[in-house]
């Protein structure tokens, strides 16, 4: 199963390229995650005409979407949250949350910087990631990220928007 995995668009702050939409077309994503500041219901609107979304509330949202959610994909359970509330890159802080949560993975977004790393602690995996922004990037490259899950294996694979 293929997730795509977005976070900081702030549309229509931002402009949102179009070969993003075609590019999670093609490569058949089952469904959207999106780790807040959408700060656009259309925007949500037209994410779903491509696959089923996952949103959460950002700092900057005003829209009507949960702080955090947790979801089962396969065999792993994914907790997706916007970061504000967790100083964002603090590892202790978001491997805290993942461990309470009992989850797999912890999405998150906030600071427009695509983040990965698999943190080991008391004996499990667990892996932290941001997916950065596809429109207003900081100190990276325009990015999203998709997830390919099998029962056994998640993969992470950083898209670059200038790339695509």
């Amino acid at each position: 199963m293929k997730v795509g995995v977005l976070s900081d668009t702030h549309i229509p702050k931002a402009y949102f390229p179009p070969q993003i939409f075609e590019f999670l077309k093609k490569r058949n994503v089952q469904y959207i995650i999106h780790a807040g500041d959408i700060t656009s219901k259309e925007f949500l609107e037209k994410l779903e005409e491509v696959a089923p979304v996952i949103a959460v509330k950002g700092n900057m949202d005003r829209i009507d979407l949960p702080e955090e959610e947790k979801i089962e994909i396969g065999n792993f359970s994914i907790l997706i949250l916007h970061g504000h509330q967790f100083l964002s890159l603090n590892l202790d802080n978001l491997t805290y949350k993942a461990l309470e949560e009992e989850v797999d993975i912890l999405v998150f977004g906030h600071t427009h910087r695509p983040y990965y790393n698999v943190v080991r602690s008391y004996g499990r995996e667990i892996i932290l990631l941001n997916p950065g922004s596809p429109t207003l990037p900081r100190m990276s490259e325009p990015t999203f990220a998709i997830l390919e899950v099998s029962n056994e294996d998640i993969d992470v694979h950083f898209y670059n928007v200038f790339s695509l």
